[in-house]
């Protein structure tokens, strides 16, 4: 019961991790750029907001974005950071569909408990490895825009990719952990080996001793 209560929350916890790096991943304000004050960079114009696929300028009179289409001339960052954080949330995916089916509350035929085991296993190392892509995009995308250009303040989307990746994280090791196979059903079947051997070798012990005891 314990080991169905931590799993049902590592999934959850997956999941939603899992929703919250689809969300930074197709939101473009991750940092909030500009080399000199908020108010100097909105009155000229500078104040950026950086993402994965957009640079949006944040102005007093106009909110207006430039999609980055020249893949091969962005910094590799932004390149390293959009091809993890798409893995990631293809990943999301199966690994979510493998630990729902892995519920105790879900029968798929007449499968032993050992199946279930190893397809819950293998959702939580896909959700852990799902977590690694997360850390890895929302760690060094920050970095990478302070050092291209002055870094101002963090955007909701790097938050929402923080979050998922720490979600997916502690969800994946609960799944994970859990999902270990027990040995209390190799000791019942011994028990039941050894009852019902008990009575075969009982028969003529207690026919002998009927016999010395009759003469």
């Amino acid at each position: 019961m314990a080991n169905t209560c931590l799993q049902f929350t590592g999934f959850v916890m997956s999941f939603l991790g899992w929703i919250g790096l689809i969300i930074a991943t197709a939101t473009n304000e991750w940092v909030v750029t500009c080399k000199y004050n908020m108010n100097t960079c909105k009155k000229m114009d500078e104040l950026e907001a950086k993402g994965l696929w957009a640079d949006c300028v944040i102005s007093t009179a106009l909110y207006h974005c430039i999609t980055l289409t020249q893949i091969l001339e962005l910094p590799a960052y932004i390149q390293t950071s959009r091809a993890l954080m798409v893995t990631a949330s293809i990943l999301g995916l199966p690994a979510v569909a493998l630990v729902l089916m892995s519920m105790s509350c879900i029968n798929l035929g007449s499968e032993p408990e050992s199946a279930k085991n190893k397809r819950s296993v293998l959702g939580g190392t896909i959700i852990l490895l799902t977590a690694f892509c997360g850390v890895v995009s929302t760690v060094w995308f920050p970095i990478g825009a302070h050092h291209e250009r002055g870094l101002m303040s963090f955007g909701f989307s790097l938050y929402s990719g923080w979050v998922g990746t720490a979600l997916c994280l502690l969800g994946g090791c609960m799944i994970t952990c859990c999902s270990v196979d027990t040995p209390a059903t190799y000791t019942d079947n011994n028990r039941f080996y050894y009852s019902k051997q008990g009575p075969a070798h009982s028969g003529p012990a207690s026919t002998n001793h009927a016999k010395s005891a009759h003469v």
